[in-house]
Order: C-alpha cells, then sequence, then structure tokens
C-alpha cells in the first residue's frame, strides 16, 4: 500500500512537472524559471534540497557519533554560508543579468575559466546527487520488499526525476520541490503526532 502512495507522488510529481513546462518559453525560463520565483517558493526549494537523505540518515548518526561538534559544518555552517551568500552577494550576481554561476567567471575571466568552473561545480554536486537517488532505489527496494532492488530503484527514480527536470527546467524544478517540502514538513508533523502518543 505504501508503496502505491509513493508510486502516485512519482506520477504526481511527472504531472508537477509537465506543468511547470508550460511556464517555459525561452533559455532563462527554463535555467533560472524568468527570475520569477516567489520568496516562500525558493525558501521551499532551499529547504526542501537540503532536507534530503543526508539530513534524515547521515546527520543523526553523525550526531550519535560527535554530539553537536559533528553538526558544525552541516547544517549550522552551510546555513551561515547560505546567509552570508544572501547578504553579499545575491543582489550584486542578481544585477548582473546572469543565467549560471559559470556566466560570472567568463565574464571577469574567460572561457577556459568558465568552463573549469563549471566541470569542479559539477563534479562537487556527484556525491550529494549520488546519496539521494541511492536513498530513493533503497526506498523503492525497502516498500516493494525486495521485489524492486536498490539499482533498480535507483534507475526509476533517477529517470522520473530526469524526466521533470528535462521537460521543465527549472519551473519544473521548483514547483515539484514545492510539493516536496510540503510533503515532508507533513509527514515530520504527523510523525511527531505518533511518537507523542508513545
Amino acid at each position: 500500500m505504501l508503496l502505491g502512495f509513493v508510486i502516485i507522488y512519482l506520477v504526481i510529481s511527472i504531472g508537477i512537472g509537465a506543468y511547470g513546462a508550460t511556464k517555459v518559453h525561452n533559455s532563462r525560463d527554463y535555467v533560472t524559471a524568468g527570475r520569477s520565483l516567489p520568496l516562500p517558493m525558493v525558501m521551499a526549494m532551499v529547504f526542501a534540497t537540503w532536507f534530503g537523505a543526508e539530513t534524515v540518515l547521515g546527520i543523526p548518526a553523525t550526531f550519535l557519533d560527535e554530539d553537536m561538534g559533528g553538526l558544525i559544518s552541516d547544517p549550522f555552517g552551510a546555513s551561515l554560508c547560505l546567509i552570508l551568500f544572501g547578504l553579499f552577494f545575491a543582489r550584486p550576481l542578481y544585477r548582473m543579468n546572469l543565467l549560471t554561476i559559470g556566466d560570472f567567471y567568463r565574464s571577469k575571466y574567460n572561457r577556459f575559466v568558465e568552463v573549469m568552473v563549471a566541470i569542479a561545480i559539477a563534479l562537487s554536486y556527484l556525491g550529494w546527487v549520488a546519496a539521494q537517488v541511492t536513498a530513493l532505489g533503497l526506498v523503492f527496494s525497502v516498500l516493494s520488499d525486495g521485489s524492486i532492488t536498490q539499482t533498480q530503484g535507483v534507475i526509476i527514480g533517477a529517470s522520473i526525476v530526469l524526466i521533470y527536470t528535462l521537460y521543465g527546467g527549472m519551473w519544473s524544478v521548483a514547483l515539484t520541490t514545492f510539493v516536496q517540502m510540503i510533503v515532508i514538513v507533513l509527514g515530520l508533523l504527523w510523525i511527531t503526532w505518533l511518537v507523542s502518543d508513545m
């Protein structure tokens, strides 16, 4: 039954992604959602992006092993970096009318530096993306009682994410992430309610 809910949720995600694609009319819409996302949606994106497999599975284990000292880099250090970036860099970068971080380096240096930065950013996200997709594959495997292997789950999950991301760009990502944040918060409230009755 729970697997059915997950499948329905993923189908809805594709539907939301398809709806997001209707808002894409040019490359700026695709890459930056036309620079017109409302603040609540941006906040939801940051929350849902950071509240992934590492937060649910990794941070509690780190806390148990290292107490609060283990949490200095993430979430506290990472949160501080986001705040500092928002305070000092976001507005000047926004005024430059850029599409990507690489565009900034091209404007300040040259095309070679832009490509190197883009490669470095992509490589730095491989571990994070791998953790998220692996966790999604594990969810499929556990919920199907092993009928779907973790590898098959990874392929299914990654395919769904790729479909809505490639189809609708940032609009699709923003809308699906907003819905994911709502599901996460409602799920946490439900778990809190269940635990409080024990």
